[in-house]
Formats: structure tokens, sequence, C-alpha cells
């Protein structure tokens, strides 16, 4: 059977991603937070108007996209959160495992002594996990990640897509 190969680089392009996350790994979060635009220009509703066909809607996104990157983090950062508080069976469980794997750390290597019992690090390591896989199986964590991918999607493609540019860099794309 012939494998499907899906050049990646001609999807990729067309939005100039590559180059577009650059600019994210190279800057610190204090750096990064500091470009947020203010509320009333990221929902700025008389900006808003349907793009006039699929070239104009590219052109928006990514304009808006580069534009307003820190935002949208801002507003991916607040679905996570979220979906987090709507799902608090994964909340638990991430918190569980994360204070379990803290405790026995703290330990260094040490045997847990309770008065009646002795547990070793590998023992704790598996009781931890014996616990949290299906808690966190039952707590239907690709549900949550579907839902985020595609909430998020939908908010920031959105907006990207019918936010309007502003006035000023309309004037100077004619110039060129």
């Amino acid at each position: 059977m012939a494998r499907i190969q899906i050049p990646l680089d001609a999807l990729t392009s067309r939005l100039n991603l590559g180059s577009r996350f650059e600019g994210v790994r190279s800057q610190s979060v204090s750096t990064r937070f500091a470009n947020l635009k203010p509320i009333s220009e990221f929902l700025d509703l008389k900006r808003l108007s349907k793009p006039a066909n699929f070239g104009a809607a590219q052109g928006r996104i990514n304009y808006n996209l580069a534009y307003f990157s820190s935002n949208y983090i801002a507003v991916a950062i607040m679905l996570s959160i979220y979906s987090l508080l709507t799902n608090l069976t994964l909340l638990f469980d991430i918190l569980f495992v994360c204070i379990g794997l803290f405790g026995i750390r703290k330990l260094d290597g040490r045997d847990l002594e309770l008065g009646f019992a002795r547990a070793t690090s590998s023992q704790l390591y598996t009781g931890l996990f014996v616990i949290a896989i299906p808690v966190f199986i039952w707590a239907n964590p690709i549900s949550s990640a579907l839902w985020l991918v595609g909430a998020t999607g939908v908010s920031i493609l959105g907006h990207a897509s019918f936010m309007e540019k502003p006035i000023d860099t309309a004037f100077s794309e004619e110039a060129v």
C-alpha cells in the first residue's frame, strides 16, 4: 500500500507559520506579555467586518496573528483555565500527581515510615500512578484537549479574520 505524503511546507508556508514562531521562542514571558494590546483595541467593534474574499481574510489573519499575538496567548491561557475548572476530575488528578510527586521527592530517597507500615520510593511511585492513571482516563482528557483546540482555534481565527487592519497599515500596503 502506498503512503500518502502531505507536503507540510506547502500548507504552512501560506500562513508563514515557520517564521512566526521563531520570535516566540526568543522572547521572555515578561517581554511577551508587555506587548499586550489594550482591551479597547482588541475588542474594537467598529473594526469588525466580514472579509470580502479568502485573500482578504488571509491578509487579516496574517496581520492580526502578529499584531495581537500576546492577546491571543492570553485568550488561550484563559480558555485552558476554563477547561480545567469545568473538568474538576482532571484538575484534581493533575493536582494529585503534582502534590504526590512533590511529597515523594521531599523524602530524598528515604522510605516512608508510618507506625504500622514502611513504603519505599518505588512503592510510593507505583501507588501514585496506580491511582492516578485510572482517574486520568476517567477524567476524559482527550475531550478537554479537543474542546480546547477547537475553542481556541475558533476564537483566535474568528477574531483575526473579522478584525480589520488599521487604516494606516492599509494605506502603507497600497504604496508598496
